[in-house]
Parts: structure tokens; C-alpha cells; sequence
């Protein structure tokens, strides 16, 4: 796989910038899911991946075949509205991009994508609708507890807060949490995806990230760490 991308990279390198930068941010999130499931199986951190904002189902079917690759039992589970964004219901979420109803891919269509891409049905579970009203009416026997990597593509402060409310409970050890908008601020707002994750961890006392990996010039993704009195050697100010 590293030779794959080596190979690619070389390719794309020797064209014009400008006619391959959507297949360099492809090609940066193929890298990043590549190397994340290499840290998971080495490491034998167990667990699904679950993916919160599936637009385009391009990271989606990535994950499953990059978990695939590196014999990686992971589940996928895939929440987004598939009405593209909702209505700002906070001042942080403002943000040119963000408008209500953008971003949307339907849900005959995300099947259609993954099935294109060779992403089985049998592998992974939808559940529609926006966050605030899904997440937090998930059945208990039918609910993805038990994670090694959460890919957090909400954009929206509100909806990413509404995700790590769902996910604090579920936090371990050695999981990966993935930003995809951290660096999308505005001209007035700090990210939304950012300001979330730091006014959840900043409220905690069991958990701590450290940096993972960069990808793109959008993405950031960081490893939980549980913390232990004396041990903290990196002090996050995010």
C-alpha cells in the first residue's frame, strides 16, 4: 500500500497543481485512513468505525477498505441527515460554507456509492437523520459501543457537540477521534469542530488527547489517552 501511494504521489507530482487538487485531498484521506488501521491493528485496539457527516460516502467506503486491508474487524456505521446540513441553532456554527441543506448526498445514493465501490451491504449500518434527534434515541442493543475510530465530518459547533456527547461514554483508551473540518474557521468564528472538542475535553478528568495525524489542509485527528497522575508529557492547547 505505501509503494501504491509512493507511486501515486510521483505521478500526480510531475502534473499542474491546480488540475490534481482533488485527487491530492483524496489521496491525503486514503493516507490517513491507510496509516490510522496500521496503528489500530498493531497496537490491537479493537472496535468499529463509525462516521458522523457520510457525504459523498468517499472517507466511508476508504475506511472499509483500508480496516479490510489491515485485517481490521471493524464494523462501519454511517449517521448523517442525507439533507445535507440543518439549521444553525448556535451563533458558533456560522460559517459561509454551512448552509442549511448543503452537502447532501441521499440515502439511495450513499447505498449506490458504496455498493459501486465495493463496499458490501453487510458491512455496515445507517441510521438517518440529524444527530440531535438520533443519537440520543439509539436502541441500547442496537448501537456502536465499543469504538476504535470516530470520524467526525459534522462541521457545525452544535452538531459536533451533539456527536461528543454521544461519544463521551463511549470513550477508550487508544481509540482515534478524526476532525475532518478542525481547520475551517472563518473570518469571524473560530472551527466549530474545534471549539466543540475543546470545550468537551477541557471538561473532562478521565480522558486526553494526544496528536495523531494531519490530513489535508482540513483535517486534524488525535489518539485517546487516559490520563495517569505524573505521566501527562503533552499539554494540549488545541
Amino acid at each position: 500500500m505505501q509503494s501504491k501511494l509512493r507511486e501515486q504521489q510521483q505521478f500526480i507530482d510531475k502534473l499542474p497543481f491546480d488540475s490534481t487538487i482533488k485527487y491530492r485531498e483524496r489521496l491525503g484521506r486514503e493516507e490517513f485512513f491507510y496509516l490510522t488501521f496500521r496503528a489500530l491493528s498493531f497496537n490491537q485496539i479493537d472496535g468499529d468505525y463509525v462516521e458522523f457527516g457520510s457525504h459523498g460516502a468517499t472517507t466511508f467506503c476508504l475506511a472499509y477498505h483500508q480496516a479490510a486491508l489491515h485485517r481490521h474487524k471493524a464494523k462501519l456505521w454511517a449517521f448523517d441527515s442525507f439533507q445535507g446540513f440543518p439549521e444553525q441553532r448556535d451563533a458558533l456554527d456560522e460559517h459561509p460554507k454551512w448552509q442549511k441543506g448543503r452537502m447532501s448526498t441521499s440515502l439511495d445514493k450513499f447505498h449506490q456509492l458504496c455498493r459501486s465501490r465495493g463496499v458490501p451491504r453487510s458491512a455496515y449500518k445507517v441510521f438517518p437523520g440529524y444527530f440531535s434527534d438520533v443519537l440520543p434515541n439509539l436502541p441500547v442493543d442496537d448501537a456502536p459501543d465499543n469504538i476504535a475510530l470516530a470520524y467526525v465530518d459534522c462541521d457545525l459547533y452544535s452538531s459536533t457537540m451533539d456527536v461528543l456527547d454521544f461519544l463521551t461514554p463511549r470513550f477508550k483508551h487508544g481509540m482515534v477521534i478524526a476532525f475532518d473540518d478542525y481547520y475551517c474557521w472563518s473570518d469571524t468564528q473560530a472551527s466549530g469542530e474545534r471549539m466543540a472538542m475543546m470545550e468537551c475535553f477541557g471538561k473532562l478528568q478521565k480522558w486526553e488527547l494526544i496528536p495523531h495525524l494531519q490530513f489535508g489542509w482540513h483535517g486534524l485527528s488525535f489518539v485517546v489517552q487516559e490520563k495517569r497522575p505524573g505521566t501527562t508529557l503533552w499539554q494540549p492547547s488545541f
